[in-house]
């Protein structure tokens, strides 16, 4: 049986894809390394020494739980960081290899917006074609990739809607492209689904989305490729990232990584159950569509309630102290889901979308009290 957390009973959160509530050993590993290893891992002396054994320590547990190598571990400040230092560290490194990129218009901000930047400088971006099902159309990447195409960008999971995306199928086509990089944003997939890393070259994560502390992620960057640094100032934890080590945030977010993969199958069961049973009750509710599918994971589900703004519903759910999101918490506020609109859904389902997210701490006393609502806020603000 999982443990369930100690929480307020008024309160139901159900947007763990925005962020998770850290786990009370994380903090604790946070507060015991900041208050008992005062040294900078750089500095030579005992106090230096011991701080840099125990990052060491610390990297070689996210290593060994991605099951790569210490030297293909960069710590970050998060996924944004992660995902702009894949992105533009490539293309700074290997800009005469070409000038050509491909991603889809589903990726997060930190990817859309880093390629929009590099198209402004010449470099051509191509969006891969989706399946109205949300997933890349595998025959035309094929026919988009060519000797010029020096990455490939593409999540693991959609951080709205939840489309799983078969990164390694991927992966083998770029298997024919050697001098083609293929980075994946895993962002919405560490902690929830398992991750093999086996035809990807580099892939980012965030803490905060497992149960970690805010500020802290990383980039697993394989042997095999270079990246030229975002900041500079000498070898640190590595040398595509100066800076002083943040110690405690690199300790922390190990512990939170290997609590999260413990029991990883069991918790994506009952996340599984507790999907099943939303989506279940949620059919049965009228002008409620459903816009997840069976190609999501069950800790996503998006629906639209139509006719209802999602600005409003959510604060008329945050009144009962309901919490949900509308798109994504880095989106811009207002207009339709671009990720909707993109697998062709018009305003009428694009344009009124909610994002549930469930975690294995969610309980089905929260569904059941989650449903009741959002039919008496259904009620209420369509008459």
């Amino acid at each position: 049986m999982i443990k369930k957390r100690e929480r307020c009973e008024v309160m139901i959160y159900l947007d763990y894809s925005a962020t998770t509530p850290v786990h009370s050993e994380v903090v604790d590993a946070f507060s015991k390394v900041s208050l008992g290893y005062i040294g900078n891992p750089n500095s030579l002396h005992k106090l230096g020494v011991d701080a840099r054994k125990l990052m060491d320590a610390a990297v070689r547990q996210v290593a060994d739980l991605f099951d790569v190598s210490s030297q293909e571990v960069i710590f970050t400040s998060g996924a944004s960081e992660a995902n702009n230092l894949a992105i533009l560290g490539v293309i700074r490194k290997y800009c005469n290899r070409g000038r050509h990129i491909i991603t889809t218009k589903l990726e997060h901000s930190s990817v859309l917006e880093c390629v929009c930047s590099l198209e402004k400088l010449g470099y051509i971006i191509d969006y891969v074609n989706l399946t109205e099902d949300g997933i890349v159309d595998l025959e035309h990447l094929k026919l988009l990739l060519s000797r010029d195409t020096v990455l490939v960008s593409i999540h693991h999971v959609n951080s709205e809607v939840g489309f799983c995306q078969s990164v390694n199928e991927i992966g083998k086509i770029l298997s024919d492209y050697p001098t083609t990089i293929f980075h994946v944003d895993g962002t919405q997939a560490v902690g929830k689904i398992p991750v093999s890393l086996n035809h990807i070259d580099l892939y980012s994560f965030s803490s905060h989305k497992f149960f970690g502390l805010k500020g802290s992620g990383g980039l697993i960057k394989k042997s095999n490729i270079e990246l030229e640094p975002m900041i500079y100032g000498g070898k640190s934890q590595t040398n595509y990232r100066s800076g002083t080590p943040a110690l405690a945030l690199m300790v922390s977010t190990a512990k939170a990584l290997r609590l999260s993969l413990t029991d990883l199958n069991k918790k994506y069961d009952y996340v599984k159950q507790i999907s099943d049973l939303l989506k279940s009750e949620l059919a049965n509710i009228d002008g409620v569509f459903i816009n997840s599918n069976e190609k999501c994971i069950p800790h996503i589900v998006n629906i639209s309630v139509l006719g209802i703004k999602p600005e409003t519903m959510l604060h008329a759910l945050e009144e009962k102290e309901i919490y949900i999101s509308t798109k994504t918490a880095c989106s811009k506020a207002g207009g339709d889901s671009l990720t909707l609109t993109t697998i062709g859904k018009d305003s009428s389902i694009s344009g009124y979308s909610i994002r549930i997210s469930i975690s294995h701490l969610t309980t089905k006393e929260d569904i059941n009290s989650f449903v009741e609502n959002l039919k008496i806020c259904i009620q209420k603000l369509k008459f």
